[in-house]
């Protein structure tokens, strides 16, 4: 038996590139190298990032969903996708001009573009895939 109201998370994927180094201009050239190794070299390396989506919300009887993802898909894209797809992180997306555009600096980068737009308390997590090993995720913690 289900209760009245069942709680759903929905999770939506998106994919973007980006392109991105590694560089603490505190540190020198050999601990840069030492620290970040190959990801350190300029101009940078690209990946094919994925961004999931994930919203937990009562599900509404009559409408039966979490929430509708044409609506996300649009909020995603023009708070997201508009400004990280096809961009040196590094140097085009301004937040990153203060934090190094790792996998997960990228999911908070995330989070926090979202969070306002959605309704409250909804975004349940945001998580990001550098490649098919590599993820970072955020649930507003």
């Amino acid at each position: 038996m289900l209760p009245a109201r069942p709680t759903v998370a929905l999770t939506r994927a998106y994919r973007f590139s980006g392109a991105h180094y590694y560089y603490d201009e505190s540190l020198s050239p050999a601990e840069n190298d030492r620290r970040f190794g190959p990801c350190a070299r300029r101009p940078g390396h690209g990946h094919d990032y994925r961004l999931e989506v994930t919203l937990r919300s009562a599900v509404p009887p009559a409408q039966g969903m979490v929430f509708d993802v044409r609506e996300l898909d649009a909020i995603v894209q023009e708070a997201i996708l508009d400004t990280l797809d096809y961009r040196h992180l590094n140097h085009d997306v301004a937040w990153f001009a203060d934090h190094l555009p790792t996998t997960e600096n990228l999911a908070l980068y995330a989070w926090a573009a979202l969070v306002g737009r959605l309704p409250a308390g909804s975004l349940a997590g945001v998580r990001i895939y550098e490649n098919a090993d590599l993820f970072a995720e955020y649930r507003g913690e």
